[in-house]
């Protein structure tokens, strides 16, 4: 591929009439990318036009991501805005650390890559908040999967009025807000066709931090359709990262941790200039803490899936929730095997018992650090894999179970695991749950 000097933000706009953003950038002015997002019917929806404008300068920005990866220009113009120096900063770490696993995989130097340009002494003025009140109306938004059924059910037992949101049609989504009764709001994007053509004729291409859109498209979603908090569904284990590289810890999911969190919560506070809520409810919670809440609601049992092998391929195989090989169906099945009984956890799986496949070896040992480190993929910690199989294991359904048995044999199991399951079951102080909706975390002992 060509290479290119500059990468430039050129411009972003919002057509209320027919409900579609649109983000423009383009690399030396030459290559000019498009993308779009088509919302809900918008008619007679109030909203602040200036709020409105920050947010999807906001979301030009995070976009942005996509289409800078292809080769990594030196220099960032942006035309559609400016940033003060703390703006800057956010920008460089946003993109520094949510494109950690490209940079990792593709063997990129990113040490003094990335520089936001920042326009000294600026500062938007922006009119005083409000605090943020003990409010009814919130958006969850939804990957299909059990955490966002916890979420949704803590937050409809505290009283709340919960909607969902979705970047994209899916039918798996379609079959759970169906099965949840809640309005579902859906957002269309079309990334630029050129993207696709660029990498096909080999341009950089890897993981980008799909969380922080999702946030910020939640953000906006929020100011036109009047919802007061954005409430995420990140776990704990979630700010836990997979390899060192070039001095940096390397997390996957580094949009989905704590970090990311308060740097956004800031970021929206003082720089959009609102006070609607942004916070993930799980925070304080294990992978299989929310587990063990998800066994609570059988409801949800054959319309939620974590996998996003099969989720990818839909359209081939539309009845099949879980490809049953990838690192996110070893995980979800050793969890769901502490707290749910073997026949109905099989049943999720199409009747695949992961725990007795001997080709998920090398898996498994991945996610119990027993070699290599943990998969690039939305898995918990190495405790949380260890302590579920304990669990399960002590169920006795389980027994001759092939991982088991190589979990008992070669994974370092403390002397006192109970205090180790114990813990991973306790939910935590450290969190940026706003005050009004810490009173939330009280249905989480009622549901446990």
């Amino acid at each position: 591929m060509k290479p290119y000097s500059t990468f430039i933000f050129e411009s972003y706009s919002f057509d209320a009439n027919h409900g579609e953003i649109q983000l423009n950038y383009s690399l030396d002015g030459e290559l000019q990318f498009t993308e779009t997002l088509k919302l809900p019917h918008l008619k007679h929806v109030a909203y602040d036009k200036e709020l409105l404008n920050r947010a999807l300068f906001a979301l030009h920005m995070i976009g942005g991501i996509s289409y800078y990866k292809t080769c990594l220009p030196k220099t960032i113009k942006i035309k559609s805005g400016k940033l003060s120096q703390e703006e800057a900063n956010f920008w460089n770490s946003v993109y520094k650390n949510g494109l950690g696993e490209f940079f990792y995989k593709n063997q990129i130097d990113f040490r003094d890559l990335i520089h936001f340009p920042a326009e000294p002494g600026f500062k938007e003025p922006l009119s005083s908040l409000s605090s943020l009140s003990p409010n009814q109306r919130v958006l969850v938004p939804i990957g299909g999967g059990k955490d966002s059924a916890v979420t949704l059910e803590l937050l409809r037992a505290a009283g709340h009025e919960v909607a969902l949101f979705r970047l994209g049609q899916h039918p798996f989504i379609d079959a759970f807000a169906e099965r949840a009764n809640v309005p579902l709001l859906t957002a269309d994007r079309h990334l630029s066709p050129l993207l696709f053509e660029l990498n096909a004729k080999g341009a950089l291409n890897g993981h980008v931090p799909i969380t922080a859109y999702v946030s910020i498209m939640s953000y906006i979603m929020s100011i036109l359709y009047g919802y007061e908090a954005v409430v995420m569904s990140n776990e704990a284990s979630a700010s836990y990262g997979n390899v060192q590289y070039l001095g940096q810890e390397i997390n996957h999911q580094w949009s989905k941790g704590l970090e990311f969190e308060q740097r956004l919560q800031k970021y929206l506070h003082e720089t959009v200039g609102t006070n609607i809520g942004y916070f993930s409810l799980l925070r304080p919670m294990t992978e299989l803490m929310i587990t063990k809440l998800f066994s609570n609601y059988p409801q949800y049992f054959d319309v939620t899936t974590s996998c996003n092998t099969n989720w990818r391929i839909i359209k081939d195989k539309p009845n099949d929730r879980w490809c049953g090989t990838c690192p996110k169906c070893a995980f979800v099945f050793a969890m769901l095997a502490a707290f749910v009984p073997k026949q109905t956890v099989v049943e999720m799986f199409g009747g695949k018992n992961l725990l007795e496949d001997e080709k998920l070896l090398p898996l498994f040992r991945q996610l119990l650090n027993i070699e290599g480190f943990k998969p690039f993929e939305c898995v918990g910690t190495p405790e949380e894999t260890l302590a579920a199989l304990v669990l399960a294991a002590e169920t006795r359904e389980w027994d001759d179970a092939v991982i088991i048995k190589m979990a008992q044999e070669e994974a370092d199991i403390p002397q006192d695991m109970h205090a180790l399951i114990e813990q991973e079951l306790t939910v935590s102080d450290e969190h940026a749950i706003p005050e009004p909706f810490e009173k939330t975390l009280l249905f989480v002992h009622a549901h446990s």
